[in-house]
């Protein structure tokens, strides 16, 4: 076969494909009596083949030679019988596989799902969605036919390879060592195969993976591209990508006809060669016709054995590499709780349960002492080395009960400083302490059902209202909670208003709502749980004056009976707070309340007014 350059995306790491494909045991061990037991029935099948032509050989040197009508209709009912029986068999086997096969796809599908929810944010930060969705479907589907089909015909067409060389044998040595002589070249050019396939068939499915992402974006984003006029833009970026993975396809392509051409005609060139022979040999009266005639029948039955050799090497090498993408998510390190040491002080009065003598939503109570941030500092995983940390040396304390505004310039770090608190992000130094407890030494999920977030990009599900807001509390909430927090969010008018109410699907990314109304729906969701503590990311930006000013009168109540950080950027989301922090470059610089800023702070006056301020 020539040499092929290979456009790969990235070299892929040597590794062996059987290694690779045996992690798949655990999933395939709850089935494995059913494929078994498919692999015992289709060799069973498969040897049936080999045993047509020992009927043939029998028919020919018998009845037909001596003329017995009787035993040729007996010789023909024989080979129609073992026909039919084959057949059956070969459909027992499709049916154990199917059902287990799909269990296996849907349990290696809901296995990824868990673990892309338990992985870390900076994880998804760093992965295109495409990648990940493509690993989920195209991928699984690949491992799911490799395990229906490769995986049993290797071992079938083994063994039959096997049994047929052995018949072969058998019957006449020498002509079965002129059907051997192509293996030596057959195995030296399925290695050279399977080493380049590898390579291609990586790059492909990466490929698929990128092209996965331009289609996604281009569908979320399809406002964008039709308010620019973008869409010729787009589709030459997916016209160049498509192209990419077709002409990989394509490469694919080559390397299977050229090992199908190889399996192909050198053991034809051997039938050929035993045919002249034996043909000769029967001239000679060495051989009889009977034999020569099962001989060719048992090496063409074994053509197909021997032919698939090159697919199904082809169709491991895919599933290999379908493994090898699947259990790099799965391999990747998840959300993990350290484990907590001995607890002292404030901390003891509110480990391993919420504060003593405070219910959730109280801020008040022995042990409370709200939130406490002790020189925290962060940088994040994949920022070039020596790069400055985003958040370095930050001390600041929210008392409980109190509204804390953060202020600061664009990319200062503010939403975050609010990322570090539920642990989206694991801060690289410092603590952070809620009423006395180091959030770092706190089981996640408690972690959270404390602190509830509302981001500036408000993100809805597919699904109905009151699902999207009540996804910010336990599953107990019903009613009452869901329209005590619409009323907050002043969302409740508009969501009476739509055909089914709260019942109403909002669709993907909820785009069916404004972005004021998301916006509204999203601060619900945060304030549904009545949370101890709250983060709220800028949460009026996209509402109107009037609207926001009603939000503002419903948010002071629930304000009262949390402990919250509140990121502001306009004068009036800042008069919520009791007290105002200034982030700048990284760093607390200035807390108190906003008039004082006013009169201390240069910068903090140049943010709320756009002026430049001289200050005492």
């Amino acid at each position: 076969m020539p040499e092929i350059d290979v456009p790969a995306k990235q070299a892929p790491r040597q590794r062996s494909t059987v290694r690779v494909l045996l992690r798949l045991w655990p999933y395939v061990r709850p089935v494995q009596a059913r494929l078994f037991t498919a692999a015992a029935v289709a060799i069973v099948a498969s040897l049936l083949s080999i045993v047509i032509p020992l009927v043939l050989k029998w028919l020919v040197d018998g009845p037909v030679t001596e003329g017995d009508t009787t035993g040729v209709w007996l010789g023909a009912l024989s080979i129609l019988l073992l026909g039919l029986a084959e057949a059956v068999l070969f459909g027992v086997r499709r049916w154990l596989v199917a059902r287990p096969l799909a269990g296996v796809e849907a349990r290696m599908r809901g296995a990824l799902y868990e673990r892309l929810q338990r992985l870390p944010v900076a994880f998804h930060d760093r992965w295109a969605s495409g990648q990940l969705l493509s690993r989920a479907t195209t991928d699984l589907m690949l491992v799911r036919m490799f395990l229906a089909f490769p995986l049993t015909f290797l071992l079938v067409n083994g063994v039959t390879i096997l049994a047929g060389y052995a018949v072969l044998l058998a019957q006449e040595w020498t002509l079965g060592l002129v059907l051997l002589a192509p293996a030596a070249p057959l195995m030296i050019a399925c290695t050279l195969f399977e080493r380049r396939y590898a390579v291609v068939a990586r790059t492909a499915q990466d490929q698929v993976g990128d092209l996965t992402t331009v289609v996604e974006e281009s569908v979320l984003g399809i406002r964008i591209v039709k308010g620019f006029g973008r869409h010729r833009a787009q589709a030459e970026a997916f016209r160049e990508l498509a192209e990419r993975l077709r002409g990989t396809e394509l490469i694919k392509a080559r390397l299977l006809a050229g090992i199908w051409t190889v399996i192909t005609l050198l053991p034809e060139l051997a039938v050929g060669g035993a045919l002249v022979l034996g043909t000769v040999q029967v001239a000679d009266g060495d051989l009889s016709a009977g034999t020569l005639v099962a001989f060719l029948s048992t090496a063409l039955a074994l053509r197909w054995p021997v032919e698939s050799i090159g697919f199904l090497l082809a169709m491991s090498q895919e599933a290999g590499t379908a493994v090898e993408r699947y259990f790099e998510v799965m391999d990747a390190p998840e959300e993990t709780d350290r484990p907590a040491g001995p607890v002292t002080g404030a901390a003891a009065e509110t480990a391993p349960g919420p504060v003593a003598g405070a219910a959730v939503g109280s801020t008040t109570g022995a042990g409370a002492d709200g939130v406490r941030f002790e020189n925290v500092s962060f940088h994040y995983p994949d920022a070039p080395a020596g790069a400055p940390p985003v958040l370095d040396g930050v001390d600041l304390h929210i008392r409980p009960g109190e509204t804390l505004a953060l202020v600061g310039g664009t990319g200062c770090g503010k939403t975050t400083l609010t990322a570090l608190v539920p642990r989206l992000y694991e801060a690289t130094g410092g603590r952070i302490l809620l009423d006395g407890e180091d959030i770092a030494l706190m089981p996640r999920e408690r972690l959270r059902s404390l602190v509830a977030v509302a981001f500036e990009e408000p993100t809805l599900f597919s699904a109905s209202v009151g699902a999207n807001v009540l996804m910010g509390t336990g599953p107990d909430a019903g009613e009452p909670e869901l329209r005590r927090a619409l009323a907050v969010a002043q969302a409740d008018g508009f969501v009476d208003r739509l055909p089914d109410g709260a019942a109403t699907e909002v669709g993907e990314q909820g785009l069916s709502l404004s972005g004021g109304q998301r916006q509204r729906l999203a601060l619900a969701r945060a304030v549904v749980g009545r949370p101890r503590f709250l983060i709220l990311d800028d949460p009026l930006s996209a509402l109107d004056v009037h609207t926001e000013a009603r939000v503002e009168a419903a948010l002071r109540e629930v304000l009262r009976e949390t402990t919250a950080l509140v990121v502001a950027h306009r004068p009036s989301t800042v008069l919520l707070a009791d007290r105002v922090a200034l982030l700048s470059d990284g760093r607390i610089t200035a807390v108190g309340t906003h008039h004082e800023l006013l009169r201390t702070s240069a910068e903090y006056a140049w943010l709320m007014t756009g002026e430049r301020v001289e200050t005492r």
